[in-house]
């Protein structure tokens, strides 16, 4: 069986994501020959090793290991599986910066902070950032809704809170209540928090109608700017608004960890969570504490 991946966070096979906790068992496994030692040099229990395993080879349709005498060792399936990894791991530690790709927003944030590191900040929608990450061409993915995190069970961390603000088009109708939004034409911004406003006014039972979908958030606010009676949701860290929704929208802006084996990306994001959050701060986002 012939293994082709679309890259880190994780390896996408047949539409399915084995992210990079396989891959470390599979790596130790191959040296120790034992799950009970490889459980216990990663620090993690032998139900949860195995049960790792299994989940794999269930999605995959594949044995990865086998059974030879009192020792577990892998297949021919389950050895490309560990060498298409190395591969990713192989093309990513040729970059000698730490590049990073992410959401419009938590780019921008990243690029207003004084860092003492090199780094090249690419922006994009969290999606297609995404889709990049997956290629194992950057170090750190950015994201300025978790989402994405939360549906693929990937580990990211938050660096910063945010929430939604409402940025109607000029002499539009005041809004004092959630109310007064019934039956407003909205600009949608795909890929981004704003799914946290939908959500919200469905939950308070308002119609509400999508006139246009753009993918970053500031040609949302050119579009509602210049045209009359057209409202948005955008992120209150860049744009002034009204906050009727503050507390139904806050988020996290996080970043994951693409690279595994740069010391730098831990550095850098250490630097984030703790030395840079007063700067953070300035930027006009929540700090973390």
């Amino acid at each position: 069986m012939k293994f082709e991946s679309e890259g880190l966070i994780s390896l996408e096979i047949n539409g399915e994501i084995y992210d990079y906790k396989l891959y470390q068992s599979l790596d130790s496994l191959l040296r120790t020959k034992s799950q009970r030692k490889s459980a216990k040099e990663l620090n993690i229990s032998h139900t949860v090793f195995n049960r790792r395993l299994l989940k794999a080879e269930d999605k995959l349709g594949v044995k990865i290991t086998k059974k030879i005498g009192n020792g577990t060792h892998l297949t021919q399936e389950g050895l490309e599986l560990l060498e298409e990894f190395r591969k990713y791991l192989i093309q990513i530690e040729k970059t000698p910066k730490i590049n990073i790709v992410g959401g419009h927003i938590s780019t921008g944030l990243l690029e207003s902070i004084n860092t003492p590191f090199d780094v090249n900040i690419y922006s994009s929608s969290d999606e297609d950032a995404f889709e990049l990450a997956k290629r194992g061409a950057v170090d750190i993915l950015t994201l300025d809704d978790p989402l994405i995190a939360y549906e693929r069970d990937i580990n990211f961390m938050p660096i910063a809170y945010d929430y939604l603000v409402l940025v109607s088009s000029p002499e539009s109708r005041n809004v004092e209540s959630i109310s007064d939004l019934e039956g407003l034409d909205f600009v949608n911004v795909k890929g981004s928090a704003q799914r946290l406003a939908w959500n919200s006014l469905r939950h308070y039972d308002i119609e509400y109608n999508l006139k246009e979908s753009v993918n970053s958030q500031f040609d949302a606010f050119k579009i509602v700017k210049n045209s009359e009676n057209l409202y948005t949701f955008l992120n209150a860290s860049y744009f002034k608004g009204n906050e009727l929704l503050k507390y139904d929208t806050q988020h996290v802006i996080s970043v994951v960890k693409v690279n595994e084996d740069k010391a730098e990306v831990d550095e850098y994001i250490r630097y984030l969570i703790n030395d840079a959050q007063k700067d953070i701060g300035n930027q006009g986002f929540t700090p973390m504490g």
